[in-house]
């Protein structure tokens, strides 16, 4: 390929990202649709699952929604056994959220099946391009996250 300038390599990539990621979310769609949960729902049980009971505004922060949204986010998670609210001891006004086993169960299948996603995806490729592209990723997410911080 020729060395491309970064407005062609830009037009590139914002032509095919498109294509592979609603591939990827379409497949993923149906898992969701299986359980009967939404995409912010999962992104709020994946949170729980990976950082632990939290606080209703911490969720809404790291989702960047609003408090009122998060509720309503919460109270079907609730209303359909994926999770459960707890009230802080020390301060009853602070609203706590955790996982049920449920929640625990949905959020490791669908961590699998993600997985087993990625892998018929990345199958196509060579051991070599699979190194390359992880390595190009690393880089990428640590400059991002040496940016936010």
């Amino acid at each position: 390929m020729p060395n491309l300038s970064l407005a062609d390599f830009v037009e590139r990539v914002s032509e095919i990202m498109p294509v592979v990621m609603r591939e990827f979310f379409r497949q993923e769609t149906n898992e969701f649709y299986k359980l009967k949960i939404t995409l912010p729902q999962f992104v709020v049980l994946d949170m729980l699952k990976r950082q632990g009971e939290s606080k209703m505004s911490d969720l809404a922060r790291l989702i960047n929604v609003t408090t009122a949204a998060m509720t309503g986010i919460v109270d079907r998670l609730v209303r359909d056994g994926y999770a459960k609210r707890m009230h802080d001891p020390g301060d009853r006004r602070i609203v706590k959220v955790d996982l049920t086993v449920k929640g625990a169960r949905s959020v490791k299948d669908m961590t699998e099946h993600r997985k087993m996603l990625m892998a018929r995806i990345f199958e196509m490729i060579s051991q070599k391009e699979r190194e390359e592209y992880l390595m190009i990723l690393t880089h990428i997410r640590d400059h991002i996250m040496e940016k936010s911080h």
